[in-house]
This record gives structure tokens, C-alpha cells and sequence, in this order.
């Protein structure tokens, strides 16, 4: 199974990426996934559920603990006809 996750991280800051960013987007650029796009006010990337979820799990741990104080996600399975 695929999925695809997009997650952001709070509290926001517009001047320079905060600590929980920068550790979730390392999170996911090391868990080698697939269509990775980082941006300043999201996040997507996709894989195969294993990958998927140990990442998910990894980024919630390490933005936590870089000081985030909200982080919203959702995960969705992607297959044949799905966008």
C-alpha cells in the first residue's frame, strides 16, 4: 500500500523556519520517500505505508521535541485513479 502525508508544524514563524520545522523536514528528507515537496507552509510526500508511518512517527518525535506546539497531518492511501 501508498500513502501520501502532508503535515505542517506550529507555531509558525514568516522570518526564518523555526527548530520543528527544520527537524520534520529532515525527518522526511532522510526517510528516502518519494515526491517530497518542502514548503514554507506545508509539507507532502509519499511512499510505501511502512516507510510512510515510521517517518510520521519520527517527525511527530523530533518537531515535539525541536518545540512545536501543534502539529497537523494527514495521511491518505493513494492507488491507481487516486490524485
Amino acid at each position: 500500500m501508498r500513502l501520501r502525508v502532508e503535515f505542517t508544524t506550529e507555531p509558525f514563524d514568516l522570518e526564518e523556519a523555526p527548530a520543528h520545522a527544520v527537524a520534520a523536514r529532515e525527518v522526511i528528507q532522510r526517510a528516502q520517500l518519494d515526491a517530497v515537496d518542502v514548503g514554507p507552509f506545508g509539507n507532502t510526500a509519499e511512499g510505501e505505508a511502512d516507510r510512510v508511518l515510521g517517518a510520521v512517527a519520527a517527525l511527530l518525535r523530533d518537531s515535539l521535541e525541536s518545540g512545536a506546539t501543534r502539529v497537523s497531518l494527514q495521511v491518505n492511501v493513494i492507488g491507481e485513479g487516486t490524485p
